[in-house]
């Protein structure tokens, strides 16, 4: 269907893609995983045509349709949701606005003029019918349900829906084009949990093949059939999910490092022997057959170095009491929204707390309400009183930084006694090395403002980590040294984060915001997970009672009814 060939892109300043090899065919999920900067976009953009590569080539049929879609979701806030669907059908607007100019102008047109604008119509309504114009409505009316769009939002603006139905908007636009291959560059990025599962089902029910890039490690678990992985500009095919590319990366590193250690020993042993008996009378001639033997070896090589990843460790701090956030019969609004009604919580020691909710269920704000930067409407939300040392890490916490800093600056500013050198010790351990310590925040990808965000935050000791979408921009390596950070931290720990895996590898308890209130489960994400289908199953059987219930209360009055109207007789 599609294939990328000995593939090479080469910028100004440095080789991004060097021998890329891979292809996508019917039924394929195909996931690109790589560090920030390994060329994951690049490699969409090529295959989409945005870009040209610097050598090799794409293989695929001239008539292949291929749909992207970015992670800006291009929408107009000022258009119906009916109006930016209709956007995707370029040349059948172009034909429906001449025919809305033609019939202006036929209001107020002269005899002579009218005779050549109904030609002019005649033309156009031809023309507009053989683009299919007349059925695009129906396209457009069967698309909105299935992207899960009631009907009469067609008519509502597009600026009345949040990021995650921007992102439907966006996906539904893309499947109106038909396409025969489906690009998606981080789409599941600003989502809440309910939306990006949402997204899962409905791509697995998609026969389109797709190449997705992101850095949700449970998003490629669950969609993936192949992993291309992308490190120092060569690509490497896995089959299967996320985990399988990793526990097959694993057994081939071993593999090739014992074959190497074993080819290793075997040459020294070789070499041994020619070393011995070179000048040897009666071993010579052997000695010398082994070393024509060991300049024929085809060498095997080590293992590739590990790419260097982020490593840091949470400051030291003193121990906190057993009770780190109480809150009680907190009640807060927010832009005249209700957010928390009568809701509780108690933060022991120890913990490490995911607060699960949908956007706009409060959960950034009641961080903020226990870091203290902003107070409750009612009720109460206090540290605990005995050595709580909080450290609060905003969800754009990059964003914050002071644009006109170097990276050097930013940290020694925080920190004026440090010396130089423990400075830059700092940075390395971040991947700030040689001359990036130099550069100002302003000339930082995302990536590394979350990277310096974090390496600042970690200046001072606290026991109480208040952590909004810590993972945001950060790429799966550093997510992982971010995750063993936090399940070696010895103090508490209260995350908000979108990403499943994360959760499930830091959060020993869970919080589910909903309806107002606080509901703590005792466990981790598995364990939330199981109860949320416990409950689920447990109304969906109350629900079936009822109506049986309802339908034997229903059968019985009409039996009543019956007889009544049997004896009235």
């Amino acid at each position: 269907m599609l294939r990328l060939e000995r593939i090479s892109k080469i910028y100004a300043t440095e080789e991004v893609l060097k021998d890329i090899n891979w292809e996508i065919t019917p039924g394929d999920r195909v996931g690109l995983v790589g560090v920030n900067g390994a060329g994951k976009s690049t490699q969409l953009k090529i295959i989409a045509g945005e870009v040209e590569p610097t050598s090799g080539e794409i293989i695929c049929p001239a008539s292949l349709r291929i749909a992207y879609l970015t992670q800006e979701f291009e929408v107009d806030p000022n258009r119906t949701v009916r109006e930016e669907f209709w956007t995707v059908f370029v040349e059948a607007n172009e034909v429906h606005n001449g025919l809305h100019q033609v019939q202006l102008q036929m209001e107020t047109a002269d005899p002579e003029k009218l005779d050549r604008l109904i030609r002019k119509l005649d033309r156009l309504q031809h023309q507009f019918e053989a683009l299919d114009g007349y059925g695009l409505d129906a396209k457009i009316a069967k698309i909105l349900p299935e992207v899960g769009f009631a009907p009469e939002d067609g008519d509502r603006l597009v600026s009345a829906f949040s990021g995650g139905w921007q992102m439907r908007m966006s996906l539904g636009k893309i499947l109106l084009q038909n396409p025969d291959i489906l690009l998606l560059d981080e789409p599941t990025n600003h989502l809440d949990l309910e939306t990006i599962e949402w997204l899962e089902t409905y791509l697995k029910g998609l026969s389109t093949p797709m190449v997705i890039v992101s850095h949700d490690r449970e998003f490629l678990d669950r969609l993936c059939t192949q992993i291309v992985e992308t490190e120092r500009g060569v690509s490497t095919t896995y089959k299967g999910n996320y985990s399988a590319y990793l526990e097959q990366k694993a057994i081939e590193r071993e593999i090739q490092q014992n074959t190497f250690e074993r080819q290793q020993r075997e040459i020294e042993r070789q070499q041994e022997f020619v070393d011995r008996f070179r000048a040897s009378a009666t071993r010579s001639t052997q000695a010398k057959s082994r070393e024509k033997q060991l300049e024929k070896i085809e060498l095997v090589e080590a293992p590739a170095a590990e790419l260097r990843s982020l490593r840091f460790q949470f400051q030291p701090a003193p121990r906190s009491g057993r009770e780190v956030v109480t809150i009680e019969d907190l009640t807060h609004t927010y832009d005249e929204k209700i957010l928390f009604l009568g809701a509780n919580l108690e933060v022991e020691r120890g913990d490490r707390i995911a607060f699960l909710g949908p956007n706009g269920a409060g959960k950034s704000t009641l961080l903020r309400l226990i870091a203290g930067i902003e107070q409750p409407t009612d009720g109460k939300v206090e540290l605990g009183k005995h050595n709580v040392i909080p450290a609060y890490f905003e969800q754009n916490q990059a964003e914050a930084l002071d644009l006109e800093k170097t990276v050097m600056d930013t940290i020694h500013d925080e920190v004026p006694d440090w010396t130089n050198e423990e400075v830059r010790t700092l940075l390395g351990r971040f991947l700030f090395s040689s001359d990036t310590v130099f550069k100002p925040v302003l000339a930082l990808s995302g990536g590394e403002k979350a990277r310096l965000a974090l390496a600042k935050m970690l200046l001072q000791p606290a026991n109480l980590l208040i952590l909004d979408e810590p993972t945001n921009h950060l790429d799966i390596p550093a997510k992982e040294m971010l995750e063993k950070a936090l399940q070696g931290y010895d103090g508490t720990a209260i995350v908000v984060s979108h990403d499943r895996y994360f959760i499930s590898q830091v959060a020993n308890k869970i919080v589910d915001i909903r309806d107002g209130e606080l509901h703590l489960f005792r466990g981790d994400y598995h364990y939330y997970l199981g109860k949320i289908e416990e409950e689920r199953q447990k109304a969906e059987q109350e629900k079936i009672t009822a109506e049986k219930a309802a339908k034997a209360a229903a059968k019985r009055a009409k039996q009543q009814a019956k007889k009544a109207a049997s004896k009235a007789r």
